[in-house]
């Protein structure tokens, strides 16, 4: 048996972020979505959600990118620096951070925590949490986000390590452009045991793992079918960015901005939704893991 959540990142983002999971879900084949607490666009996102009751929602908790929901004092060591009132940006310095135990855990549980009882407060039940730009792959970051998720009663989180055998097909050996992000994300595959272990512990649930990682920014018709053609047995995620590339996009710091509008013609696509039929692959969500 396969069964998929298809997820939708970054919801809150802006407006066409918002307007294009809602269509992705009503028209598509998104069946989750991760709200981001700390955007611009929050409250039209808990508009939508409430709109969807089938849509499963997730915190997309922020480490990285913007700015805390707590004060900033209270999180120094998730800051760019001492006197800036918002998060580090590059991913590789918050890698560096973590890794030579620079982050207090207290402060990642203590702002992850904020974020998830925003959403709560707002009205949504959460059905898992996951992070912006995976942050949660580290076991030093992902205790102290077990910890807030156990806190608030959010009962599922990503699995965010990707099935390599099943993805890594000749297909995409053919495509240059996902080399590299083909060897980081090998290299971070040395924490998947460990995040196995760390969920089993704080009784949450999760996936076999996430799909969708390695395209990201990449994604077309030809590399949809072959990751979907590629999903062996078990329940799975497959991470997908739909959004407009409007005014609003680009007054956010994002790489990805055209790529959205063409994730959103895929997911929206009856070709596939036929593709996934064909296969016999269960579209599901958090909330039935």
């Amino acid at each position: 048996m396969r069964r998929l959540i298809i997820n939708a990142d970054d919801f809150g983002l802006t407006a066409g972020v918002n307007r294009a999971i809602a269509e992705a879900h009503g028209g598509g084949i998104v069946t989750s979505s991760t709200l981001m607490a700390n955007s611009s666009a929050f409250e039209g996102a808990v508009a939508s959600a409430k709109t969807s009751p089938k849509l499963g929602i997730g915190c997309h908790v922020m480490l990285v990118d913007g700015a805390p929901i707590l004060t900033p004092e209270t999180v120094t060591t998730l800051l760019a620096r001492a006197s800036s009132p918002r998060f580090v940006t590059a991913l590789s310095e918050f890698a560096l951070r973590t890794l030579r135990g620079k982050l207090r855990p207290d402060e990642v549980f203590a702002e992850a925590l904020a974020q998830m009882r925003k959403i709560q407060a707002a009205g949504i039940r959460l059905t898992h949490f996951d992070s912006h730009k995976h942050t949660h792959v580290f076991p030093q970051v992902l205790r102290p986000l077990l910890r807030a998720a156990q806190e608030a009663g959010v009962p599922a989180v990503r699995n965010p390590f990707v099935p390599l055998r099943a993805v890594v097909s000749a297909h995409l050996l053919r495509r240059p452009r996902l080399w590299g992000r083909t060897s980081q994300v090998y290299a971070l595959q040395a924490f998947a045991a460990r995040f196995r272990e760390e969920v089993a512990a704080a009784g949450l649930r999760t996936t076999d793992g996430t799909f969708g990682v390695l395209v990201t920014g990449s994604l077309d018709e030809g590399l949809f079918d072959a990751v979907i053609g590629s999903i062996p047995d078990g329940t799975w995620e497959f991470v997908c960015h739909p959004g407009y590339n409007d005014a609003d996009l680009s007054a956010v710091g994002t790489r990805l901005r055209a790529s959205r509008e063409s994730e959103l013609r895929i997911l929206t696509s009856s070709a596939s939704r036929a593709r996934l039929q064909q296969l016999g692959i269960e579209l599901i969500n958090f909330a039935d893991v």
